[in-house]
């Protein structure tokens, strides 16, 4: 009896092209949605760390000044620059100050403080040991560490995020009429003025003690908006040792400086200008640990010094806000609070925000 063959072969079609090519653009699409999605939950990762970091600043500035009655200064004299070479202190910055209160006692062990935060009489860098090491609690996750080499050290830059504030304001020495009006401020004397949580009469809720900002490139090919720093020479007419110096008060003259040397971004090439904002945090220098709040987060002007070209950077200037974080930057506030300010934010609550009182 004869029926239905039972070795009958069963032949599998594959995809054809067209198929493929639908599978190919669904997968495409797929990952088109769910890329952006992952980074996003990547950077609010490390925002999130980023935010802590700066709480654990706050916090070691206010176990700083229960034991001291004070915030420390950011500086006094930067003899490295060769005021006085005989002087057995120096420059150094108030990071250095907090990190025996951020869990690195060991290192802050290791500073020698009676020898200078950069060169000695001699010339050589002291302190060394320290300066090349590379601080994780002054690193934003979201930005990239320098790579560029200290020439004085033969080791990597250690780099910075964080820079003491001293406030809406381009002067920077405490001993100049017209002083910065922040909570910090470098000493070109020993005359040196702390600021107390009395003195921040405007509220310490509502006054930054830590800005952020990028970490320059390192590149001096390419001028970098907003890192990199031009060496402008001059303040324009802005006139030092008067109110035009902080603001809101000298916010015309300031203003129209800022735009001067954003224009004169494309013939301050190379040796015009300096990509190495942040580049560390021992030494209390302009445009390294200390900045301003000048401007809102991430313009699109470029950071500027009245300094000339080949100068030191301890000269009235713009060192301001940024960072990799889209749409601001965080701002530690004098109550130990974390702020995230965004780049629209208007320059009357900016300048309000940067001044203690």
């Amino acid at each position: 009896m004869s029926g239905p063959s039972m070795s009958r072969r069963w032949r599998w079609q594959g995809f054809t092209l067209i198929e493929l090519l639908v599978v190919i653009a669904i997968i495409g699409v797929l990952i088109a949605l769910l890329l952006p999605a992952v980074q996003a939950a990547r950077e609010a990762a490390r925002r999130a760390q980023c935010t802590n970091n700066l709480k654990q600043i706050g916090l070691a500035l206010h176990n700083y000044e229960s034991v001291n009655g004070c915030f420390p200064i950011a500086g006094f004299p930067a003899y490295d620059y060769g005021e006085n070479t005989t002087r057995q202190n120096g420059a150094f910055s108030p990071h250095a100050r907090l990190l025996g209160f951020l869990e690195g006692q060991p290192l802050y062990n290791a500073i020698n403080w009676n020898l200078p935060a950069w060169n000695d009489s001699t010339g050589s860098v002291a302190n060394s040991t320290v300066i090349r090491s590379r601080i994780t609690s002054f690193l934003c996750p979201s930005d990239s560490p320098p790579r560029w080499t200290l020439a004085a050290l033969g080791t990597t830059a250690p780099g910075n995020n964080y820079f003491a504030s001293l406030g809406s304001s381009l002067e920077f020495d405490s001993n100049r009429a017209a002083p910065p009006n922040g909570v910090f401020a470098y000493s070109s004397s020993y005359a040196v003025t702390v600021i107390k949580l009395a003195n921040i009469t405007d509220g310490t809720s509502n006054t930054v003690a830590f800005g952020e900002w990028r970490i320059g490139t390192g590149n001096s090919s390419v001028i970098q908006i907003p890192t990199d720093i031009v060496m402008f020479g001059s303040l324009g007419s802005i006139s030092r040792g008067t109110a035009q110096m902080l603001m809101p008060a000298g916010a015309v003259p300031f203003l129209q400086w800022v735009s001067s040397c954003a224009a004169a971004v494309a013939t301050q090439r190379d040796s015009g200008h300096t990509p190495i904002l942040g580049e560390g945090w021992f030494v209390a220098i302009n445009g390294y640990t200390l900045g301003n709040i000048l401007l809102g987060p991430n313009p699109k002007s470029p950071n500027c010094t009245s300094a000339r070209t080949g100068q030191a950077l301890q000269n009235p200037g713009m060192y301001t806000l940024s960072s990799r974080h889209p749409g601001g930057a965080n701002i530690l506030m004098c109550d130990g609070s974390v702020r995230f300010v965004k780049d629209s934010i208007n320059l009357q609550t900016v300048w309000a925000l940067g001044s203690c009182s």
